[in-house]
């Protein structure tokens, strides 16, 4: 009895393909990711899609695809220039592991992109969802991308109230649509459910199902139950931490700003950052810091009041930072600091979004 239940759900699931992939060809956006299948594009543009909107990927993967248009240039790029090109994007990981997948590339596929579903999802930064798109978009196997848009979809379609943030009903909504992938056309499949979800069962306000190609299949629909779906369990609440960010200049041939860079592990590792301190500090610590240094101070000025502080938020913490601009008259030497000019932080440095929102206070 219950493997005749899942047949028939099964069968039931199996008529959601052929409308949503007609659909699909005739609605989908014009996205240049779209326009080549090579599975070393369609990887970039999934990892820049994670967690950021289409919009905003479009010129970055334009972009990136114009300097780095291969494998074997991505693999041999340098750090501070991919960094660069990333600025903006966030979540600065994700370029890192860009390149660490690459030069795995290049050392164990001789740079030809692997193309079967084991061997991309070992790849550094690859998961199922990423692995699951390439196999499926580039390589036309009957594997399905799952990410918040698909589940949103599915369990509106079938009105089930599960947690999405389960990872065993992940792999159960996997295996339910790997079963009904068609014998054609299998990454046109993955990519209607992707559109759908992305603009038509979209997360924030009404879906508009009078333009869904699967409203007559969806009991969320029919039974008027769409904003009950999907089911979430409630985040835990982020930690809060506060920062003290110093603004840090010199006049000598040019202004200067000091940076340093941020340790190997943790939030933005090995990133560039303007210096901070832990906890929200007056201007006598800040000094008392400095004169530790060994940086003389001409003057400074700042805002710590809790009210003004400006936040930044991680996936897991958020920043509450107050600053300081400093104007020094030595900057010392030994103290972890490089001296960079507003030109270099322009064009050759990514400084991370949380630091360029302070950088923009400088008068």
């Amino acid at each position: 009895m219950i493997k005749e239940k899942k047949a028939m759900e099964r069968n039931q699931l199996e008529e959601i393909v052929k409308p949503l992939t007609e659909w699909y060809r005739k609605n989908s956006r014009s996205l240049p990711w779209r326009k080549d299948r090579n599975p070393y594009r369609v990887w970039v543009s999934e990892i820049m899609l994670q967690q950021t909107r289409v919009e905003t990927v479009i010129p970055y993967f334009e972009r990136f695809m114009k300097r780095f248009p291969d494998v074997a240039s991505l693999a041999e790029s340098d750090d501070e220039e991919l960094f660069k090109l990333w600025e903006g994007l966030g979540y600065y990981s994700r370029a890192a592991n860009l390149k660490k997948a690459a030069r795995t590339i290049c050392a164990r596929h001789q740079g030809k992109f692997p193309e079967t579903y084991e061997e991309i999802i070992g790849l550094p930064g690859i998961g199922p969802y990423t692995s699951g798109a390439i196999s499926s978009i580039a390589f036309e196997q009957s594997r399905a991308a799952v990410d918040g848009n698909v589940l949103r979809v599915m369990t509106r379609l079938t009105e089930n109230g599960q947690d999405i943030t389960d990872a065993g009903f992940r792999s159960q909504v996997t295996k339910q649509l790997e079963q009904i992938y068609p014998p054609q056309g299998k990454g046109d499949f993955t990519q209607s459910l992707m559109e759908l979800g992305a603009v038509i069962c979209v997360p924030n306000g009404e879906p508009r199902c009078g333009e869904c190609p699967l409203a007559f299949f969806c009991r969320a629909y029919h039974n008027g139950t769409q904003l009950r779906y999907p089911v979430k369990k409630k985040k835990a609440p982020r930690k809060v931490e506060q920062k003290t960010v110093l603004i840090l200049r010199v006049q000598d041939i040019e202004d200067r700003i000091a940076i340093r860079k941020r340790d190997a592990g943790g939030v933005l590792a090995g990133m560039w950052e303007l210096p901070n301190l832990n906890g929200i500090l007056n201007e006598q610590e800040v000094l008392q810091w400095l004169s530790d240094k060994h940086i003389t101070v001409k003057a400074m000025s700042g805002e710590i009041d809790q009210k003004k502080q400006m936040k930044h938020i991680f996936t897991h913490i958020e920043w509450h930072m107050a600053y300081w601009i400093v104007d020094c008259d030595a900057v010392g030497e030994g103290n972890g600091l490089t001296w960079v000019t507003a030109w270099q932080l322009e064009n050759e440095i990514a400084l991370p979004t949380a630091f360029k929102k302070v950088y923009k206070k400088i008068p």
